[in-house]
């Protein structure tokens, strides 16, 4: 699977997928209702998504050490679309120096690079909430599809477990596309293999598809699968 694992490559997938977002933005219906979180419309999609990136863009900002950290929940502009546009060249601005210059993270210190990771995943699954509220096809690249399927395994479930949201697995699964293969949970004690389309994964570990979703095949123990499945895997 080809990686995206530097800043340049992180941030070039990031400024595709908000130009994605901001591409459909113009004749979009912005009451319309967002399938995956509800009761949210298109419009409070874009608020949340422009205060994200805004706060990640501050976050970014911060040393390392530093403790204050900025207000999540800033107010609704009165022009979502436009705020969404200025929001994202803001964290794009933000994040194009050094990758491995410390800063604050959702983790405590960190890098740069680790921002823009994470507001490429969190643009990506967005942007999919999107066009799944215009009637749009899930277009993903398999490398960042790939990539967001990483960072739930490497840093979001765990951080999850850390911070008592869901608990500690007892169980693992293998999670296997054409392009590579991660193992979720425990991986002393695998209990089941879930193939197919690395999209398809990142989705179903984001709760934007289920286990029956057709493009997805099975083999194992579904019960504990589908526990381990269910449980708070991301924020």
């Amino acid at each position: 699977m080809r990686p995206v694992d530097t800043l340049l490559q992180h941030h070039q997938a990031l400024i595709a997928e908000q130009n994605a977002v901001i591409a459909v933005l113009h004749d979009a219906d912005l009451n319309a209702p967002v399938p995956h979180c509800t009761p949210w419309s298109v419009r409070e999609l874009l608020t949340h998504l422009a205060g994200v990136h805004r706060w990640a863009a501050a976050m970014s900002r911060l040393r390392a050490e530093d403790t204050d950290l900025p207000d999540e929940d800033p107010p609704a502009a009165a022009d979502p679309v436009a705020d969404y546009t200025a929001a994202a060249h803001e964290l794009r601005e933000a994040l194009a120096g050094d990758s491995s210059r410390p800063c604050r993270t959702l983790t405590g210190a960190g890098t740069l690079a680790q921002w823009t990771r994470r507001q490429l995943h969190e643009t990506l699954v967005h942007r999919w909430d999107l066009h799944d509220a215009l009637g749009l096809p899930r277009a993903t690249d398999e490398a960042v599809a790939g990539d967001c399927i990483a960072e739930v395994v490497d840093t979001l479930h765990p951080r999850q477990v850390r911070l008592g949201r869901t608990p500690a697995p007892r169980t693992g699964v293998v999670l296997h596309a054409p392009g590579g293969h991660w193992v979720l949970g425990h991986p002393d004690h695998l209990v089941a293999t879930l193939s197919g389309p690395t999209a398809a994964l990142a989705q179903l570990l984001w709760r934007r598809t289920s286990i029956d979703d057709a493009r997805l095949t099975l083999t194992g123990d579904r019960a504990a699968a589908t526990a381990l499945l269910g449980t708070a895997l991301t924020p």
